[in-house]
Order: C-alpha cells, then structure tokens, then sequence
C-alpha cells in the first residue's frame, strides 16, 4: 500500500527531531543580530580580511569560496591555504548578491556596519557581522565563528586558540606588568607612511604595545590608522618605530629628513613588524605571535630564552595546518613578501 506524500514527510521529519537534527540554526552575530543559518556552513564568503585568519584557525579556510583578499597583498595566506587561489575573488569589500547565490554560499561574513550587509541580506543570504578592537573581543569573535561553523573540531580549535593566548598574555604580563613609566619605551606604530597612518589608543594595537611592556607615543590620538602630520611624529619623538610590513621605507619617504631627527631613527630603533598570513600587528589571530615578538624586541632581558623562530613555526603547526620551515618563519618575521 502506498502512503501519501504527507505521511511520508511526516515520518521523516518526526525522525529527523528524535535524532536531534535541525534544518536551521541560530546564531548572535558581534553586532547583536540573530541570524537564522542553515543546519552546515560549508561554503563561505568572507568581506573581511582579517576574518579570513580566524576561519583559518578555526579549520575552515577551506571552506572560504569568495574572498576579498588577494595573493599580491597577503601572499602567506595563499600559500598556507591554497584553495583561496580558486575561490570568486572581488577588488574591495562589496561581493555581488547573484555571484554568492550562484556559488551556493550558505553563510557572509562581514565587517561590523558594512553597508553591504542590507543587500545581501534582502537576497536571502544569512549575513554575520563581526567586529573587535581588543583581545576580549576578538576571542568572543573567535567563538561566534565556531558557532556558525557549527562543528566540534571548530569549538575544540576555539578553546585551544583562547587557551594558547591567554597564557601567553598571562606570561608576558607576569614580566611586563611592574615595570615603571620610564622603563616602557614610547612606541610609535606607523601603518602607512604615503599617507602617513599611525595607531592610537582603543585598539589592539595600543593593548599589544602595553602588554609587552611599552607606551603608544602617539598620545591623545584615538583609533586605527589616523592621519598625522611628520612634525606631529616630531612632536611626540618616540623611542622606537614599528612601521607595518606593507607601510613603505622611512629612508624613500616623503618624510625623510623629517624622520632624520626623530630619537628612534637615530638610534637604530626602527622595526619592521612581522606579517605571515595576517599582519600580525593588526586584527588575526597571529596577534598572540606578535606580543611575543614585541615584548622581546622591547625588553629583551625579560624573555632570554623566546625563540620567535620555534613559536612561530609551532604555531603555523598546530593553528594552520602548515609545516612552516625555520625559513619560511624567518621570512614572516622580516616581513618579507
């Protein structure tokens, strides 16, 4: 005897509950959204740039089919995680809705406040927005983004990721933490020198350079990459320069005699910071590589036997599945492309 369709689906779906499954999922997004997803997220696009590193360490840049990233600009991250090279790849932020139907995306990740995300959203595509400034913040991101994933390995790969930074804030801090005023190098980091782009406070990048035991030198400056002008850098004479790794050479610069006359160039103590598949001076999770870099540059006597090379290459191990050779990390420290 034949059963009607109804009781059919009927059956199915009273299996489908006993077992547990849902064919939807809901998530908070960073920005306070509830986001209806479907029961697996495995095909991606991904409108942030840093974000693509949390993917990555989470076990999922494979699943990253549009990227806004690019292998001229972050030449790490293509070669860690390959499968970028063929995924649908646009110039700035703005995916078309059609082209992400087309490929099947199941889930967009973007910048907090992206104005894109009303459109994307109205093509029915489910849009997570994202967004932190610190390291409390990025580790919540951290967690949001296992959730979309859904997927115990990216839950475990969360915790152990959180677990590895945190002990390493815990450890440096151990060492930093008493040190005086006067004993924390003021520390200038510039993202741009054409135009000339420095951090200021309420950003990871001022928490990274107290943590390892300096001040941000760019005092009553607030936010990410603010113009300045090079008498301003006069002004404020730090006592090193960190210049990003894409920022430019001092020596090329507009500014060059300006820059002359700064305590930090005189003496030598101008850095280049290191970028692997993120800057690791900005928003990846390459951060926790980056407070310890810092903090031994600055100070050091406090961390004699840090060998960046072995850390950077066990992280690449355990958090990107890469084999990272003692060259290879070499490289990412000069922040060499």
């Amino acid at each position: 005897m034949k059963l009607p369709t109804r009781l059919i689906l009927a059956g199915a779906l009273s299996l489908l509950s006993l077992s547990g499954y849902s064919a939807t999922r809901e998530v908070t997004d960073d920005a306070g959204h509830q986001v209806i997803l479907p029961a697996k997220t495995d095909r991606i696009a991904d409108a942030w740039y840093a974000h693509h590193s949390l993917l990555m360490t989470l076990g999922a840049g494979g699943k990253i089919v549009a990227t806004v990233n690019h292998p001229e600009s972050q030449p790490w991250m293509f070669r860690v995680q390959p499968s970028l090279n063929q995924a649908l790849s646009v110039k700035g932020t703005t995916f078309n809705a059609e082209s992400l139907l087309a490929e099947k995306v199941d889930v967009v990740f973007v910048s907090a406040g992206n104005r894109d995300a009303v459109a994307l959203r109205q093509a029915g595509l489910p849009v997570i927005e994202m967004k932190f400034t610190d390291f409390d913040s990025m580790k919540h991101s951290l967690r949001t983004t296992a959730q979309v994933l859904g997927t115990p390995q990216a839950a475990q790969r969360a915790g152990d990721y959180i677990h590895y930074l945190d002990d390493n804030l815990q450890a440096i801090s151990a060492k930093t933490a008493s040190l005086t005023q006067q004993q924390r190098p003021r520390v200038l980091h510039i993202q741009s020198l054409n135009p000339l782009k420095v951090d200021g406070s309420d950003t990871l990048i001022d928490q990274w350079i107290r943590v390892a035991g300096g001040r941000n030198a760019a005092e009553g400056l607030k936010g990410n990459m603010q113009p300045v002008s090079a008498e301003q850098l006069l002004a404020w004479q730090p006592d090193v320069i960190i210049l990003a790794a894409s920022a430019g050479d001092i020596s090329t610069s507009a500014y060059a005699s300006q820059f002359a006359l700064l305590d930090a160039v005189k003496a030598g103590r101008v850095w280049r910071n290191p970028a692997g598949v993120f800057p690791w001076d900005r928003y990846g999770t390459e951060t926790a590589l980056q407070i310890q870099w810092a903090a031994q540059k600055l100070h050091p006597q406090l961390f004699p036997t840090l060998d960046i090379v072995k850390a950077t290459q066990d992280f690449y191990r355990r958090f990107f599945d890469y084999p990272l050779t003692p060259g290879e990390a070499e490289e990412i420290i000069a922040g060499e492309f």
